[in-house]
């Protein structure tokens, strides 16, 4: 499993790791039924502390991402369609204003970004 903590970023490494761990699985780079590191185990790749690691776990846990066995460790669930789909939005949407931020910089207007757009929509879809 691979993942990367900024150590330095604003966001919580908790959140990273949630944020990490739920696109792995929401990818399907981590399967139904696959274990995860064990606590201490991750806690120590990251270079963070085991409680970290466990309050991530937890809220994966609390969102049906993951669920632990008591002294077996935490296996990934099976994939929620409605939550794969969501988090392929949220990363669309995120993708979008990325773009949408270097047209302006770019002085790109609206109807010409829209054009754009349209014209590739048409070419990719028919």
């Amino acid at each position: 499993m691979k993942i990367i903590i900024q150590h330095n970023s604003m966001v919580p490494i908790y959140e990273q790791l949630v944020n990490q761990i739920k696109s792995l699985i929401l990818e399907e780079s981590l399967r139904e039924n696959e274990p995860l590191p064990s606590v201490r185990v991750l806690a120590k790749e990251i270079k963070a502390s085991a409680l970290t690691v466990k309050k991530a776990y937890d809220l994966l846990e609390q969102e049906g991402f993951i669920a632990t066995v008591h002294g077996k460790g935490s296996f990934v669930l099976a994939v929620n369609r409605h939550a794969k789909r969501e988090n392929l939005l949220y990363s669309t949407q995120e993708e979008l204003e990325q773009v949408i931020k270097k047209a302006r910089q770019a002085g790109i207007s609206k109807a010409e970004l829209v054009e754009l757009i349209a014209m590739i929509l048409e070419e990719e879809l028919g």
